[in-house]
């Protein structure tokens, strides 16, 4: 057996993570390499709006009780799994601080996947079931496609839909539902 056979089937490591290009996000999966382009522009629209509704009440404490920390695309150590979800967010009592690594090894409270077609199916299976697996409390899914938004609860290890919205609709959705904003706010 050669040595580049040897190679092709070991489990991907976060050493690969590491030399992945710059111009793709790169994630660990169930011990594969996950390997997508940067977020087209009308994903890169529906996660950039939706983190400039929520920062300003739930970070920073404008127009809203604060006490989060909201970030775009952090790097998720979550046991032998490496995600990078499009928005995540820690209530402060629980992260006070923000790590001194480059990644995040603590499971946030609340994640934001901005579907798209590259990365839909593993996005709705694969990493819906690690974030149950670490106990993220609130999973949204936002489509821009369809122009949805998927706002999924974890109760007793399951996922629950608590509400689909589309289009213009009012968003008021826990765990952000101290204010409300339009749907309409995320799409180009």
């Amino acid at each position: 057996m050669t040595d580049s056979a040897v190679i092709a089937k070991r489990p991907a490591c976060y050493q690969d993570v590491l030399d992945a290009p710059d111009t793709m996000v790169a994630e660990l999966i169930h011990g594969a390499l996950r390997l997508q382009p940067r977020p087209a522009p009308l994903h890169a629209v529906a996660g950039s709006s939706l983190g400039g509704e929520l920062v300003g009440p739930f970070q920073k404490g404008r127009g809203g009780p604060g006490g989060w920390w909201i970030l775009d695309e952090p790097e998720l150590h979550l046991g032998p799994d490496v995600l990078v979800p499009d928005l995540a967010g820690w209530r402060r009592t629980r992260m006070p601080v923000m790590p001194a690594t480059a990644y995040f090894p603590l499971a946030p409270d609340w994640v934001c996947e901005v579907l798209s077609p590259g990365t839909r199916e593993y996005d709705v299976t694969e990493k819906r079931d690690i974030y149950g697996r670490e106990g993220v409390a609130h999973l949204w899914q936002v489509d821009p496609d369809s122009r949805t938004l998927e706002a999924f609860g974890l109760e007793h290890a399951r996922w629950v839909l608590m509400v689909a919205l589309h289009g213009e609709a009012e968003v008021r959705v826990p765990p952000f539902d101290a204010i409300s904003f339009d749907l309409s706010a995320l799409w180009a």
